[in-house]
């Protein structure tokens, strides 16, 4: 990215998640240099400061999609690093996480190596990496360690579902979480019951019910609600904080809710449209991760074949916006929290992302909270030819994305090149997670004499 030019964004009200003002912002550098009241004298600006106007706007963080899968399970996905980053920016969005996926038996190191050498010539916003653990050995223990210390990883995930191909055991989970925690990474899981989904395809392929209806049938809600319970049981037997990752379903939801522990759910947008979400809601994620009609079709006569996935990239700040802010259900420092500032803390990401603020990074996007736009697939800036929302109008609009001082789209134009976005990596044990744990786990020690007495009782 070329060196940035110096910004003065004047006059917005300016969202954090924790408070709102009205403030000019100064961006020298890539940077927020000054946040206050009348930075600018009245009259002309200084030679190379551009003056964007906001008056009436918000001027929020830009968004962390905390959920994107670019590539999928050896899948070419038709949104790549570069349209799908692309995309992001033109919907409010400045950072994405996506997922390195080893097959099993294969390295996580090389996984990871592979999706960067993808990423970085084509990413048009910043980017960091989780990694999947998809088996366990002695090897995958160290590489997770490696990946955390040298790599800029501080997450793993692992799936519960995708059954003898990806799918780890209770056991397994349980020794991934105990490592996840001595390494200070967060563990984020795909929770559905593998076995049961296996068994509910199998049965309505034998009734016949081979179209895309088989795949809604063969795993109903509650295959999620029993493997989101589990996940949290053997989290909470190690004390491992985890992420629920694309929380799709209301009861799942209650699960992560009545946890009450260091359990965040990455809900998926599908909750939004139908305002199944409530107070406990932490972050949003998209879990982009495109096909075209004529990919899907290869599943046409067997559901097991349809490659999974839809889009949300662009649509996730709108579709949030509209489903919460403009519904009533929450206000735009939530907003701000779920869209942006609760993924930066959780993912060792604050306060340089998710927050404006003297020394965070100039990743901002001028929203104009009024301005309504209307969803379609002839109209997105993602490559696939379908869109999960088309026609549904949002308020909430991004009028100016800016990412790290640099404006990158505004009205509708974009000023990016492929490789402009950068990797960013994380660091372990993240505080704003690990503080807890480290309280819970002193918290839960047994004091010496009672101890002893337990013994004694005990034999």
């Amino acid at each position: 990215m070329a060196a940035p030019s110096r910004l003065l964004i004047r006059g917005g009200r300016v969202v954090n998640d924790d408070s709102s003002q009205v403030a000019d912002v100064l961006v020298e550098d890539g940077v927020v240099r000054a946040l206050g009241r009348d930075l600018l004298p009245p009259g002309d600006a200084p030679a190379g400061l551009r003056v964007l106007d906001a008056a009436g706007k918000l001027v929020l963080p830009g968004g962390i999609d905390t959920h994107t899968e670019f590539p999928f399970l050896g899948s070419r996905s038709v949104d790549d690093f570069y349209q799908g980053t692309k995309a992001a920016l033109a919907g409010g969005t400045t950072m994405i996480l996506d997922f390195a996926i080893p097959h099993k038996g294969h390295s996580l190191i090389e996984a990871f190596e592979t999706w960067r050498s993808w990423a970085d010539p084509k990413v048009c916003c910043d980017y960091s990496l989780h990694v999947a653990v998809t088996w366990w050995s002695e090897q995958v223990k160290e590489e997770m360690k490696i990946l955390t210390q040298d790599k800029g990883v501080n997450s793993f995930k692992m799936f519960m579902a995708y059954k003898d191909l990806y799918m780890l055991r209770d056991g397994e989970l349980y020794k991934v979480f105990s490592r996840c925690k001595e390494i200070g990474a967060i563990a984020q899981v795909h929770a559905e019951n593998g076995d049961l989904i296996a068994e509910g395809a199998k049965k309505m392929l034998a009734l016949g019910l081979t179209g895309a209806e088989g795949h809604e049938l063969s795993r109903p809600e509650a295959v999620e609600a029993e493997a989101t319970l589990r996940a949290v049981t053997i989290a909470g037997a190690v004390n491992c904080p985890l992420c629920v990752v694309h929380v799709m379903s209301k009861s799942a939801a209650r699960v992560i809710a009545d946890a009450r522990r260091d359990v965040s759910g990455d809900l998926g947008l599908s909750v939004f449209m139908t305002g199944q979400f409530s107070g406990d809601l932490t972050i949003t994620g998209s879990d982009h991760c495109t096909f075209n009609t004529c990919q899907k079709a290869l599943g046409k006569d067997d559901f097991t074949k349809i490659p999974n996935g839809v889009n949300g990239v662009e649509d996730r700040m709108s579709v949030t916006w509209e489903k919460g802010v403009h519904s009533g259900k929450m206000d735009e420092n939530w907003f701000v929290a779920v869209t942006s500032t609760n993924a930066a803390k959780i993912f060792n990401l604050y306060p340089r992302k998710g927050r404006i603020a003297v020394g965070s990074d100039a990743d901002i996007v001028i929203w104009d909270p009024k301005a309504t736009r209307t969803i379609s697939a002839k109209t997105h800036h993602q490559a696939v030819n379908v869109n999960i929302f088309e026609g549904m109008v949002c308020h909430g609009v991004p009028l100016v994305t800016i990412s790290r001082g640099k404006v990158v789209y505004e009205a509708g134009v974009f000023n990016v090149t492929a490789g402009d976005g950068k990797f960013i990596p994380r660091k372990p044990f993240a505080e704003y997670i690990y503080r807890r744990i480290k309280q819970q786990d002193q918290c839960s020690l047994p004091e010496e004499a009672g101890l002893e007495e337990w013994e004694e009782v005990n034999g």
